[in-house]
């Protein structure tokens, strides 16, 4: 839900009493639409966060922790330089905007005062953080735009800044309750309540129209008084941060109780509207941040693994043209039988196939040549073409065996749940060379994870690998020789190790596995799916294997398909 005005003005009150005063003391910029002000206030730290994602713009305290870049933007530096030992003077709303002007007392370099301000707008798509200075012209903005024929609104250093246009339709909130049920008896009496309000009133978010049109039953007749309770509320500042969760996790917030969404949901009210707001951001923006980099990841995975699909294309047809070389010696080897019987200068020699039963074989010659030349370059490309196929066999091997690695690291990546899956994968690629480690980054801090556990109904332990290098480990080095080896028949997943303790594994345990064999691997939604098993001693890892590579034997099947409530049910606690 993108911050409407109302909530601002919730945002904007609680901001003015905590950083009224306040000095700044870093700028930082984590993301693109995203910059952190760390603020110090009568021995208090705090930090302020601002951003101008389009689905998540919004202006707050926070106490949640972000990694800077190694080289900060130009506009953080930017605002460093003017920024950075100045102090908030005021905090402000004007006229219900979806904007938030934040005064700031600095100093030049000579030491002289200077009035700054930030506008922070809060408009969806249109979200900006601008820098304006004493005279009233930006000084830059993070989002420069220049908008055509709207010569009044371009976000251009050393333009005037001009306040975002206002609304032709009134304002819900400053209206008198004649004026109200005027303009919605304006709007045509067929329209349902939630797009009346829409059309009549300004400062009425998609959500709170809902609200109001469920709050008066969808019926026009009740909604004047719902309406008026609604403004003598707000006005009177009467606002709850209220979180809306589903399953609990957050859905949508609010600055009220939403009747709307009846029993299929929970709310929580938060202390404050910042802490309403890390609350349902905090998963969110964790969710976006492991999407992109995993689209990233995979971006590169996917152009390594079809360059190498193309490389063999090309290898495996230069293979097919080697294998007609024996033509080539034959006849290489009928010329030099017949070199009396040819002149230098001919295109072409007609001689007797003794390989074909005396029949006579027409050999194309270069006229530039000798014979004997002739045939020489013939035994020359011959023995290039057999050298080449030792060397094209070995080189088609070893792309295969790169394509299905990367092959399996893009269903890896397609199953990472947390940021700490992908930094895993990443380590992983980075070690085996496919993709680069950045110049100048640090050296990687995460600490590895463990296998995925899981406990059967008959208690045995259940470890699943995360990924190809957590595999390797797991199948080579964790389990004992006796405990139960499983993978998915002749497609991508993880490993799946029964820690046996010297027992007898049970028939339930086996199938149980299994099945967490199948939900974590490529065959997960295909329905009924063969899985080997063996013990781990029959499981060798070949050398100089990619990870995740290994040869068994001695293996039986099962037959059986993924079950998400019971991989639910078995996760170990």
């Amino acid at each position: 839900m993108a911050l409407d005005a109302i909530l601002i003005s919730g945002i904007t009150a609680e901001l003015s009493d905590k950083l009224c005063g306040a000095r700044i003391d870093k700028v930082q910029q984590p993301e693109r639409d995203k910059l952190i002000f760390s603020l110090r206030r009568g021995g208090e730290s705090m930090k302020l966060l601002i951003s101008a994602a389009s689905g998540g713009g919004r202006l707050q305290l926070t106490s949640l922790a972000f990694e800077s870049p190694q080289e900060p933007p130009m506009f953080c530096m930017l605002l460093r330089k003017y920024l950075v030992g100045g102090r908030i003077a005021a905090v402000t709303q004007p006229d219900w905007e979806r904007l938030v002007l934040v005064d700031i007392i600095s100093s030049t370099e000579l030491g002289d005062s200077a009035q700054l301000r930030l506008a922070v707008e809060l408009m969806g798509r249109s979200s900006n953080l601008v820098l304006i200075g004493s005279d009233g012209r930006i000084i830059d903005c993070l989002r420069r735009a220049d908008y055509g024929g709207d010569a009044e609104r371009r976000m251009l250093p050393g333009m005037i800044y001009r306040m975002p246009p206002k609304q032709k339709k009134p304002l819900v909130l400053c209206m008198s309750e004649p004026e109200r049920r005027a303009a919605l008896e304006a709007v045509p009496a067929d329209k349902p309540v939630a797009n009346a309000l829409m059309d009549a009133f300004s400062g009425l978010s998609p959500l709170i129209c809902r609200e109001l049109a469920a709050r008066c039953g969808d019926n026009r007749e009740n909604l004047g008084a719902v309406l008026s309770a609604f403004c003598d509320s707000v006005n009177a500042h009467e606002l709850l941060p209220t979180l809306v969760m589903s399953d609990r996790k957050p859905v949508e917030f609010s600055f009220m109780h939403l009747s709307q969404y009846g029993e299929s949901c929970t709310q929580q009210v938060c202390a404050s509207f910042c802490e309403l707001l890390d609350v349902y951001y905090a998963e969110r923006d964790s969710l976006d941040s492991r999407r992109k980099r995993s689209r990233e990841l995979t971006h590169a995975v996917r152009l390594k693994r079809d360059r190498t699909a193309k490389k063999l294309g090309l290898q495996r047809e230069e293979l097919l043209r080697s294998a007609d070389r024996e033509e080539l010696r034959i006849s290489a080897e009928l010329l030099t039988a017949n070199l009396y019987r040819i002149k230098k200068g001919e295109r072409s020699a007609a001689v007797e196939d003794y390989y074909n039963g005396g029949a006579e074989r027409i050999i194309e010659l270069d006229p530039l040549k000798t014979p004997q030349q002739n045939a020489a370059a013939m035994f020359k490309e011959y023995n290039k073409l057999k050298a080449a196929e030792q060397h094209l066999v070995q080189l088609i091997k070893s792309g295969e065996e790169q394509l299905d690695y990367l092959n399996s690291v893009l269903d890896e990546l397609e199953r990472a749940e947390t940021e700490k899956d992908l930094a895993d994968i990443r380590s992983e690629l980075i070690l085996t060379g496919h993709i680069k480690k950045p110049k100048g980054s640090k050296p990687e801090k995460h600490k590895k994870q463990g296998p995925l556990r899981f406990v059967s109904d008959d208690g045995f332990e259940i470890l699943v690998g995360r990924n190809n290098a957590q595999n390797d480990e797991l199948t080579t080095k964790l389990a004992r020789r006796s405990d139960m080896w499983l993978h998915v028949k002749s497609v991508h997943g993880s490993h799946v190790i029964i820690s046996s303790a010297g027992e007898e594994i049970p028939d339930g345990t086996l199938l149980q596995a299994a099945v967490l064999a199948v939900y974590y691997s490529q065959a997960k939604d295909g329905g009924k799916t063969a899985v080997d098993y063996t013990p781990v001693r029959y499981v060798k890892k070949p050398s100089g294997a990619l990870p995740g590579k290994v040869v068994y034997t001695e293996q039986h099947t099962l037959t059986v398909e993924s079950d998400t409530e019971l991989v639910k049910r078995l996760m170990k606690k």
